[in-house]
């Protein structure tokens, strides 16, 4: 049987072979075109600039002073992040509302990346005069070769330090305890006698307002966050109370009184509440 398989095979073969021969002279499949992979003359290439960097040793002071300059620019930008965060409303914003995310015993609702959006938006609504008087007063005449990049520095400077110093208006405790170590530091370092301390705001410096000012909004949102909490961890205690009550000892109270929680928020409009307080309280 295997033999005749075999024999029936090898036939088919020889019969292929007959009906189509290989050969130099014929072509496969039949019909088939050459190919021309030549452009026409009206196609034209793609014209790409020449981009080449070059680095040389500084011959003058302009030039070296040049160098720091754009140094200490790349270093800003690689930092504003971090500035935006720390010398804005967006520390308070941020902390509030991831606040109220844990007070609601939400873990995923809202994410994250959720909160940082609204309270970046948030920012911007608040902080938008700001932003405007540094466009006006510092980049736009930059750009237009009125002012020097000292010059546009100071300008862009002057109101959010304003900003800073209206929002501190109020406690001014975190802004006296860092006056009082850069006191410390300006008498210990200076041998000549005159007193240098600062008599004004305009006299402090901006690297002994900021962390003064960052320590004011931690301190302000998390008083926020303490008056956000009482009413949920009351009720917390009440579902609490029923559940052992009832002798429901094993289920867990988070669990039943989230959906209670989040009737009261919703009810209450929560959201528009918390968004407009928290607006007050930065523009005052």
């Amino acid at each position: 049987m295997r033999k005749r398989i075999l024999r029936a095979v090898i036939a088919c073969f020889i019969c292929l072979a007959c009906a189509f021969p290989l050969t130099s002279q014929s072509r496969f499949p039949e019909g088939s075109t050459r190919g021309n992979t030549e452009l026409g003359h009206n196609v034209t290439g793609v014209d790409f600039p020449n981009i080449s960097l070059t680095a040389t040793a500084p011959r003058t002071g302009a030039q070296v002073a040049f160098s720091v300059q754009l140094l200490v620019l790349l270093t800003l930008l690689t930092l504003a992040p971090s500035i935006f965060i720390l010398a804005t409303c967006f520390l308070r914003f941020s902390i509030v509302l991831d606040f109220i995310k844990r007070a609601l015993s939400l873990q995923q609702v809202p994410p994250t990346a959720v909160l940082n959006g609204i309270a970046l938006f948030m920012t911007l609504f608040c902080m938008w005069p700001t932003f405007r008087t540094v466009y006006d007063d510092a980049f736009k005449p930059l750009s237009g070769n009125q002012i020097t990049l000292q010059e546009a520095y100071s300008k862009a400077e002057a109101p959010i330090r304003l900003f800073m110093a209206k929002q501190m208006n109020g406690d001014t405790s975190s802004l006296k305890t860092f006056m009082k170590l850069y006191n410390k530091m300006i008498v210990q370092n200076d041998q000549s006698g005159v007193d240098n301390r600062p008599k004004d705001l305009s006299d402090i410096p901006t690297f002994v307002l900021v962390p003064a000012y960052i320590l004011h909004e931690l301190t302000v949102a998390f008083k926020i966050g303490v008056l956000l909490y009482i009413p949920f961890i009351v009720i917390d205690m009440v579902v609490a109370s029923i559940l052992m009550s009832m002798g429901m000892m094993m289920l867990p109270p988070v669990q039943i009184s989230m959906p209670f929680k989040l009737m009261l928020f919703v009810l209450v409009d929560g959201w528009n509440l918390l968004t407009q307080q928290l607006f007050l309280s930065v523009i005052k």
